[in-house]
């Protein structure tokens, strides 16, 4: 009894001193690694500038990196797609930048938890309308085109009532057709109108059959006839305005970044896509009326509208995709753990908003 108690401690203790000699392999393992981190940075400010100790994603890896004592160097990237390739290579132990956490990038690598929670938005040029630019929308040809067919069917009413009234109502509709005719247009202008003078009224009963059914009828032309020219002034304001929303941009163009989650946003919603390389390049596109609008990553834009006051610059309220930008790891990575662990502390003590604060505006 004795001897299987014994035989059972010493398989315990074998068991310990396994798991304890493994950890502390692994541990070697890590610090070897810590002691030289290549890490990939790339992205737009301002998570990332030249100055690669500059900006939102360097200064909270910074911190991490100071919390835990790691040594790194840093491998700059003129494009995020670069650098993840260049991990996938395993060519670096991880990339630090505004990487939106996607689930096909999560098929070939591992991310920490968001540092910051982004969205995709729109800037495009703040039109100066003028006199004529807000009162042309009136002399769209659409619109001459439905008013001329409301005087034809004001015209044909006004006839109805002319011919079943001027002989039993002389006095109100005049034997003259020009005058007649006139007379019951105004009759059927004040009913459709439901003003009501009730200086002209029919006394037969075909005038006030045509009266009545013209009443019914009117009630739903003069609605569609009204939201007609209501879509018609909206959709030429639009044309000639500032871009709100992604359906204002279907089938025109658009400029984003190559190889970013906001082209293939655009291509989705059945924009023409131009790529360039940075959000300079887009602006200068959109200043040029190259585009009709730049569409990227939120905090992006309006850092650049920070550092760009300019009122002929306007970045939509609509907010779309949204997605959160993390650091990425190869996916058999041992520093996830400890960066995720060290996010949390830097959330909780008010540092990472402190950091994101220093380079953006607040959403006015």
């Amino acid at each position: 009894m004795m001897l299987k108690t014994l035989s059972k401690h010493i398989s315990i203790f074998l068991i310990c001193l396994l798991c304890v000699l493994s950890t502390q392999a692994q541990t070697e393992q890590l610090n070897i690694a810590q002691d030289s981190l290549v890490v990939g940075i790339a992205g737009s400010e301002p998570f990332v500038f030249e100055e690669t100790d500059k900006g939102i994603a360097a200064e909270i890896w910074d911190e991490i990196a100071d919390k835990k004592s790691w040594n790194y160097k840093y491998v700059p990237f003129n494009n995020v797609e670069e650098a993840l390739q260049r991990l996938n290579r395993g060519e670096l132990d991880l990339i630090v930048g505004p990487i939106s956490i996607t689930s096909k990038r999560l098929e070939n690598m591992r991310f920490s938890q968001p540092f910051y929670n982004s969205s995709i938005s729109i800037i495009s040029l703040e039109a100066d309308m003028g006199i004529w630019q807000r009162i042309r929308p009136l002399f769209s040809t659409k619109l001459l085109i439905a008013i001329a067919i409301f005087l034809i069917i004001l015209g044909i009413v006004g006839t109805l009532l002319w011919l079943a009234e001027r002989k039993e109502s002389p006095e109100q509709f005049p034997k003259g057709p020009l005058k007649g005719i006139g007379t019951g247009m105004w009759l059927a202008i004040v009913t459709m109108s439901t003003t009501g003078y009730g200086d002209k009224a029919p006394i037969t009963l075909l005038g006030r059959i045509i009266t009545g059914t013209w009443m019914v009828i009117s009630i739903i032309f003069a609605t569609s006839m009204v939201a007609g020219i209501a879509s018609i002034l909206t959709l030429t304001s639009l044309k000639s305005t500032t871009i709100s929303t992604i359906e204002q941009l279907s089938g025109r163009n658009a400029a984003t970044i190559t190889g970013s989650t906001s082209e293939d946003f655009l291509i989705n919603s059945k924009v023409k896509t131009i790529g360039v390389n940075n959000l300079n390049e887009a602006i200068t596109k959109l200043e040029g009326k190259e585009v009709e609008a730049v569409v990227f990553d939120r905090p992006q834009l309006l850092y650049y509208l920070k550092n760009n006051r300019d009122d002929k610059f306007y970045i939509s309220k609509a907010e779309y995709y949204k997605q959160g930008y993390g650091f990425a790891f190869p996916s058999n990575s041992k520093l996830i753990s400890s960066v995720n662990r060290t996010l949390l502390e830097l959330a909780e003590n008010q540092e990472t908003e402190r950091i994101i604060n220093y380079y953006i505006q607040k959403d006015e």
